[in-house]
């Protein structure tokens, strides 16, 4: 039951990181209209990311992470960073988006300097997280 909403959330959290990468290229060559439909296209991916997230776990509960030896640490470091930054994250991401939507863009850049890459950091580490639980050391 809802097995398949931990591939989902890792194809949305794909999403949302190319999203980000490709409006981060169309901002930088002064295509704003192409790089505020790829900031409303991130934060979309990333809310349905969100609620498709808390229903897994609300029905699943946690899943244990099966790597032994080297791997351990690495994998809850990158978990814990992962974690603390997408809770940080949700606030920067709605100030951003508002601060553009309002085109306040002056104040909109000074925030997101910060907001992209935390923002891509955690949507790239949300993958290796998945790819690490399901894939490489998946449940036995």
């Amino acid at each position: 039951m809802m097995d398949f909403l931990p591939t989902l959330n890792a194809m949305l959290n794909s999403t949302s990181a190319v999203l980000l990468l490709i409006g981060h290229r169309n901002i930088l060559r002064g295509n704003t209209q192409a790089h505020k439909r790829c900031m409303i296209g991130a934060v979309t991916a990333s809310v349905v990311f969100l609620i498709s997230y808390l229903t897994y776990h609300a029905v699943h509960g946690t899943t244990v992470f099966q790597g032994q030896g080297w791997i351990r640490p690495v994998y809850f470091t990158i978990l814990t960073s992962h974690t603390i930054l997408a809770a940080a994250i949700v606030p920067l991401v709605i100030i951003t988006l508002r601060r553009g939507l309002r085109e306040r863009f002056d104040l909109h850049k000074k925030i997101a300097r910060w907001t992209y890459p935390l923002w891509l950091y955690v949507s790239v580490t949300g993958v290796v997280i998945y790819l690490m639980l399901y894939h490489l050391y998946p449940q036995g």
